[in-house]
């Protein structure tokens, strides 16, 4: 899905396409945004800003998408991006998704944010709890012909998340971005049930992390945070690490 093996996800109000090209020398994908779609969505994001919380809320969000994708696709970096997007309704992943698929870019649906405002009108780890509008979520993006994603979170109550990833993946989805909070081992329960590109995410902070990560069975590994700074020491550590456990290509 992208090489080198590291991403970086998406941090609310802070991803965008500059962001993403800061990292293009090291790492193989940025995730873009959260965008929230739909109006429900919106009014979620916008009570998250009057509570000090950073998001994008841009006037037309698939105009923005658009804009964003272009960017990074006019500067040949070489990074794959993708976009993590928030909505109650289908209708907004169809079209934010066929957006993606021109640009071979990668639509994330967010099943992974916790914010009250955001459960209570039916996004982020809300979903988890709801698989079958998650799966029609990947479905109607699938079917764009875009890669997509599910970014989700381990140590939901009542979620069972092997059960979950087994149903994206029947749904069309390509990749599952795990942020796995205590429970490491989840990422090798879920690669060991599926066949779907697994990212890692969660403390990825030196080489210790990146191997435990991918002996467990990710495919890729994913940071947040330290990618504010990608010539710092954390994200420096992660790529050389990402680095050394590449794969050797045949001759």
């Amino acid at each position: 899905m992208f090489e080198p093996r590291l991403a970086v996800a998406s941090l609310s109000g802070e991803a965008d396409a500059e962001w993403g090209l800061a990292a293009a020398d090291h790492a193989g994908a940025a995730f873009l945004g959260g965008i929230a779609l739909d109006e429900p969505a919106r009014e979620a994001a916008r009570q998250l800003v009057a509570r000090d919380r950073e998001e994008f809320l841009p006037p037309d969000p698939l105009a923005f998408i658009n804009e964003q994708l272009a960017a990074v696709a006019d500067a040949d970096a070489g990074i794959r991006p993708g976009i993590n997007v928030r909505s109650t309704t289908v209708a907004p992943i169809r079209e934010a998704a066929a957006i993606c698929a021109d640009y071979d870019a990668i639509l994330e649906i967010n099943a992974h944010c916790r914010q009250d405002e955001l459960c209570a009108v039916g996004c982020g780890e809300s979903l988890l709890a709801d698989s079958d509008r998650l799966a029609e979520y990947v479905a109607v993006a699938a079917e764009t012909g875009a890669a997509v994603s599910v970014k989700v979170r381990a140590e939901v109550d009542g979620v069972d998340l092997v059960a979950v990833a087994e149903r994206i993946e029947a749904a069309g989805a390509d990749a599952i971005h795990i942020d796995a909070m205590d429970s490491e081992s989840i990422v090798g329960d879920v690669a060991a049930a599926t066949d779907l590109f697994v990212i890692a995410n969660n403390e990825v902070r030196d080489a210790a992390s990146v191997r435990e990560y991918l002996s467990y069975g990710a495919d890729a590994v994913s940071v947040g945070r330290p990618s504010r700074d990608p010539e710092g020491p954390v994200f420096s550590r992660v790529a050389a690490a990402v680095a050394e456990c590449e794969p050797e290509v045949p001759p």
